[in-house]
């Protein structure tokens, strides 16, 4: 009984020695912690090549999406070359990365590719107003030719209208469209800015919603290669319309009747690349004497889409120039980009938990805990390459971790890139539930050790 009290101070002295090597270690941990995983590159050079370790040191800095980075290109000896159109990109659709561009953020007028978005927007809204109907001003009525011919007080189906808008490119049903859904142009074009934003157009002004040459206080309704082709791949891959666009913009005839069935139209689809190559998806021309040739339009073949839009591809009497460069960056992306997988082999490293309880080792104070990637049930775990183009990868995790950690927190990302482009990113998260150990702990496993 008199050593009792000897064995009871050892066992708090041996207690607060365990706890407190805990807490300096914890201390340390917190330290690397907010040094906001400085660690970053140092683990992320481990798992890339020593091409890669620059790039991974300019994602790390924060400049993945520096204007540069995403601008930039690996040059290869085959690209297409003496495009007739001054501004050009082709378009992976799936995952929205420039393969191929020439002065793609230059603003330029656009003309009658106009139409995509008034369409898209004409579509989403007839979701809720299917049989939505319109009658015609002295605006619609008065605009230039191409034209419907309708005359004002006439009442037509929106629904009807977009086949003429699309087909035919005529500018009085934009008008009437546009008119129909937001009851003036001015609104509707309000509409259409941002729905452009929202779908990432950076440096694009629609004042009207049928091309036409145009000037406002915010400039003149214009675009670039890059946020055309971005609004093509909101219209055939985003939109909850998708399908109903691809059917309209597919349609090779198309007849229908005012609401009163007064007058009889028919309307012809003059979209040439449709019967030009296997595969050949949607698209739309245009042409104002600003804009000159115009051309946005997709194909699809096998897995792969792809999106060519051209700003300015020459003027009369070269029409046909659109249809020989689309051809051309087509075959590009057909010839040279295949899916390849996105490696699932990565190997991960441990973090270190400090201050954790592992029974097992009881003196251990900072526990290795394994992490994992967490995949989506569907992910898509390919990427569209060419031969010479190099996936890298991005590892934000700290090395320190302070107990307690519940199993399956988020704990980091990993991030794959090609060319400063962003294509996959996963979360990683810890595999194991990890205990604080405490002073009530450390008493308690040294009781249990000592009555053992």
């Amino acid at each position: 009984m008199k050593r009792r009290p000897h064995k009871i101070v050892s066992v708090v002295l041996l207690a607060v020695l365990i706890a407190g090597m805990g807490m300096a270690c914890r201390i340390q941990s917190l330290e690397s912690r907010n040094k906001r995983w400085t660690e970053n590159t140092e683990t992320a050079g481990k798992i890339l090549t020593e091409s890669g370790k620059k790039e991974a040191q300019k994602q790390t800095n924060g400049t993945e999406n520096d204007d540069a980075a995403q601008n930039a290109k690996r040059v290869f000896g085959d690209e297409p070359a003496e495009l007739y159109a001054r501004s050009a990109v082709l378009m992976d659709a799936d995952s929205g990365r420039v393969l191929f561009g020439k002065d793609t953020d230059v603003v330029r007028p656009m003309a009658s590719t106009t139409k995509i978005m008034t369409c898209i927007l004409a579509l989403e809204y007839l979701r809720e107003h299917p049989d939505q109907t319109i009658e015609v001003s002295d605006q619609a009525a008065s605009q230039p030719k191409v034209h419907l011919g309708m005359q004002k007080g006439e009442v037509f189906y929106i629904k009807d209208l977009l086949y003429s808008l699309m087909l035919e490119s005529h500018n009085d049903s934009a008008v009437a469209v546009a008119e129909g859904i937001a009851g003036s142009v001015e609104e509707f074009a309000k509409e259409m800015n941002a729905k452009a934003a929202e779908i990432g157009c950076k440096n694009t002004h629609f004042i009207t919603p049928n091309g036409l040459d145009a000037e406002d206080e915010g400039g003149v309704h214009s675009t670039t290669a890059e946020d055309l082709a971005k609004i093509m791949r909101y219209c055939i891959m985003t939109s909850g319309e998708k399908e109903t666009f691809l059917e309209v913009t597919r349609t090779k005839e198309y007849q229908f009747q005012d609401a009163d069935r007064k007058r009889t139209f028919s309307c012809h689809n003059h979209n040439a690349f449709l019967d030009m190559m296997d595969g050949a998806l949607s698209g739309k021309t245009g042409f104002t004497a600003d804009a000159g040739y115009c051309y946005v339009g997709s194909l699809r073949w096998d897995d792969r889409t792809f999106i060519v839009a051209l700003l300015a591809c020459g003027w009369p009497n070269n029409k046909g120039y659109k249809w020989k460069d689309t051809r051309k960056l087509m075959e590009y992306g057909l010839e040279h980009y295949q899916y390849r997988d996105i490696d699932k082999k990565m190997q991960i490293p441990e973090i270190k938990v400090a201050g954790g309880v592992d029974d097992k080792k009881p003196y251990q104070y900072c526990l290795n805990v394994p992490v994992k990637i967490e995949r989506p049930a569907e992910e898509n775990s390919k990427i569209l390459m060419r031969d010479g183009e190099e996936l890298r990868a991005k590892l934000e995790l700290a090395k320190y971790w302070n107990a307690p950690l519940k199993k399956g927190e988020k704990i980091g990302m990993l991030t794959y890139y090609l060319d400063g482009y962003k294509v996959a990113e996963y979360e990683l998260k810890n595999e194991k539930t990890v205990a604080k150990r405490d002073f009530s702990w450390c008493i308690f496993w040294i009781i249990k050790s000592v009555m053992l």
